[in-house]
């Protein structure tokens, strides 16, 4: 799943945009599996660098730095574990639980906001294309990464239900006390990556919106089925 070549620019591409937990990643990856395409997190590819940075002693206010660990990611893929999951790898370690959590997505939102670093992991984000198609999820892959996708979807969700989710994910009940944390967490990273000066969360003029809200994820997945079919 995680082979990569040159791009062609010729496979189609779902691109799925949309704020932390608006089921993204669940929707992204059950298309993927529905329709037996390639999947790509882009999110974890900022995860994965901001992982790496920490466990390298490097400041995630170092732009420099930051670019020059960004060679190191070619060795990123993702593979599908037995239960339907999406595994993050980084050569043969598999970083897939250390990149997840809040503090994971505050240091993907610290990185990305370089432009230097979104240049650098531009090309490798887009490789993943190559001559199969793709579904990808982010926060910017029907703006700047993939701005020529033959379909584009933004998801929402409101504030509430996203940070159920968010909980649901890391394994704590709806009713924790920890939900007040969580919703300000969501409420801030939707605040830094709407407002960054790079490639700000913002749906593309060409895209769907879906609110996903009341809608399961394998509803939202029919929802795209049936606007590929049109």
């Amino acid at each position: 799943m995680g082979e990569r070549g040159k791009k062609s620019g010729k496979a189609p591409v779902v691109a799925i945009d949309g704020p932390a937990g608006s089921g993204k990643s669940t929707v992204a990856r059950l298309l993927a599996k529905a329709l037996g395409w390639v999947c790509l997190d882009t999110g974890a590819v900022y995860r994965t660098l901001g992982w790496l940075a920490r466990q390298e002693g490097v400041s995630l206010q170092d732009e420099e730095a930051l670019v020059a660990l960004c060679p190191r990611l070619q060795a990123i893929s993702f593979r599908w574990s037995d239960a339907g999951g999406l595994l993050v790898y980084l050569g043969d370690r598999d970083v897939t639980w250390a990149i997840r959590g809040e503090e994971a997505g505050r240091w993907a939102s610290e990185v990305s906001r370089y432009p230097k670093v979104r240049a650098a992991l531009l090309d490798l984000q887009r490789s993943f294309a190559k001559d199969a198609p793709l579904v990808v999820e982010g926060r910017d892959t029907g703006t700047v990464v993939f701005p020529e996708a033959r379909w584009k979807v933004f998801l929402t969700a409101s504030l509430e239900e996203r940070a159920k989710r968010r909980m649901m994910e890391m394994g704590m009940p709806p009713e924790d006390v920890n939900l007040e944390e969580i919703r300000e967490a969501i409420r801030e990273r939707d605040n830094q990556d709407s407002n960054r000066a790079v490639a700000p969360l913002r749906m593309a003029p060409d895209a769907i919106e879906v609110d996903t809200t009341e809608l399961t994820p394998q509803e939202v997945v029919e929802r795209i089925k049936k606007l590929m079919e049109g």
